[in-house]
């Protein structure tokens, strides 16, 4: 998986997508996914364990990919009926909460 955390105003943001994923667009109807930009350019990572860790302590979580949207589901911080899927990609967000 491929991990960038951004940091802005006090909140982190976690973007997560599977490897081959990085560097492509899908689009289909009046939906676009783009992993093109900066956005998702971050570290490989190949522990579960950790980029759980990293999801969990986020406040925004972008998962993009089959493996990185069953992370997020088996941590329990996404539900399936929240993935969208796009070209057969899926793709979920959340905002965490704390506390």
């Amino acid at each position: 998986m491929i991990v960038k955390v951004h940091k802005k105003d006090g909140r982190t943001i976690v973007a997560v997508c599977d490897d081959e994923l990085l560097g492509k667009k899908f689009e289909e109807n009046n939906k676009q996914l783009d992993l093109t930009s900066d956005f998702y350019k971050g570290d490989q990572y190949t522990d579960k364990q950790l980029v759980g860790d990293m999801i969990r302590n986020a406040d925004v979580i972008n998962l993009v990919g089959t493996i990185s949207v069953s992370l997020g589901i088996d941590e329990s911080l996404i539900e399936k009926e929240n993935v969208v899927n796009i070209q057969g990609v899926p793709h979920a967000q959340a905002v965490i909460t704390h506390g």
